[in-house]
């Protein structure tokens, strides 16, 4: 239970931290960008190095950016497929998703499997 309530209070400065942040560049939907996921992923990796160990949040740490990588490769899919294509969304989602998950494996077998 106490893990929750670390996750809660970490992300939540963290949230407040990137909001400021967010607030002050422009354009203002930077603010969104910055508001979950890097707190969100902080307050974790935090909580996996205080339990486990720098290796393990390591670990972590590269499983997550492997993730980014991945996501990333699907939105210029998406991006693509919405805008050049002409495509509507649940099948230039549905296409992306198998591009988005060959990229997560690929980057993971590349990895050597260990992340």
């Amino acid at each position: 239970m106490s893990e929750y309530v670390i996750r809660f209070l970490v992300g939540g400065a963290v949230v407040s931290t990137f909001a400021m942040l967010g607030d002050v560049l422009k354009p203002k939907s930077f603010a969104g960008l910055f508001g979950a996921a890097p707190s969100v992923a902080l307050a974790t990796l935090g909580i996996a190095v205080y339990q486990h160990g720098a290796g393990y949040g390591a670990v972590q740490a590269g499983s997550m950016m492997m993730g980014a990588i991945a996501l990333a490769i699907y939105s210029v899919i998406v991006c693509q497929l919405l805008v050049r294509a002409r495509m509507s969304a649940l099948p230039a989602t549905i296409t992306s998703m198998v591009v988005w998950f060959a990229a997560a494996f690929g980057l993971w077998f590349v990895a050597g499997g260990q992340v």
